[in-house]
């Protein structure tokens, strides 16, 4: 990508998460797009250009204010935010043009899995379910334990502790994000290819679970906490 603006945004992006690490890190953003090209690929025309050229920068700024949503403590929409500071970041890089400037802000205002505004746009959508497709899969299994390391949950618990455990506590485990959200990303995706490719995730997902139960099935019920 030889575009000079790209080149800003990106040098951008990579201060603002400097140091920052976790599930939503420069990585995090970096598979983002690499999800966003390849399905705006699979999805869009080959003579649809601009809507290329918004996902790009859109999938780059998508989380632009996560910093301010973790260190505001549940206070900041991160989307919301988000779709001020996309904006305000292409301004002070150079950008002019007020309809891509509008479109960007709008992919990054919309892409929040729990959020109100629905993407409506074939840009809204790709970046949406490129987003969506970075919590499930392998990745996604990596991503889940990684934060339930970083809350001082168990390795894994059982569906019944899962289920009725609170958030950011022992029993918040990789299991327990599974089971109440990611296991319903696949049904949550808006593009067709979005959506097959996170079928593929989500069944090795599931497979993965499958495979954790049945490895510590005899453990639970050992220790009374399965019956």
């Amino acid at each position: 990508m030889n575009d000079e603006l790209f080149q800003r945004v990106l040098q951008r992006v990579r201060a603002i998460f400097s140091g920052v690490r976790g599930g939503h890190d420069l990585d995090h953003t970096m598979r983002v797009y690499v999800n966003a090209c390849k399905i705006a690929e699979m999805e869009l025309p080959a003579e649809d250009l601009e809507s290329r050229r918004i996902i790009r920068y859109a999938a780059l700024l998508h989380d632009c204010a996560r910093p301010e949503e973790d260190s505001g403590k549940g206070n900041v929409c991160h989307a919301a935010l988000g779709r001020i500071k996309s904006v305000k970041i292409l301004r002070e890089l150079g950008c002019t043009d007020e309809a891509f400037l509008h479109a960007v802000g709008e992919c990054v205002g919309k892409h929040r899995y729990r959020g109100k505004d629905t993407p409506e746009t074939p840009a809204e959508k790709i970046v949406y379910d490129a987003d969506k497709l970075d919590s499930i899969g392998a990745v996604g299994i990596a991503r889940t334990f990684h934060f339930a390391s970083h809350v001082g949950a168990r390795i894994h618990n059982t569906e019944k502790q899962a289920l009725e455990g609170a958030e950011y506590g022992p029993e918040d485990t990789g299991y327990r994000e599974y089971l109440v959200k990611l296991r319903n990303v696949p049904g949550r995706m808006l593009t067709a290819s979005g959506k097959a490719l996170a079928v593929q995730r989500g069944e090795f997902m599931k497979s993965f679970f499958d495979e954790l139960n049945a490895e510590t099935e005899e453990v639970f019920r050992f220790t009374g906490e399965l019956s």
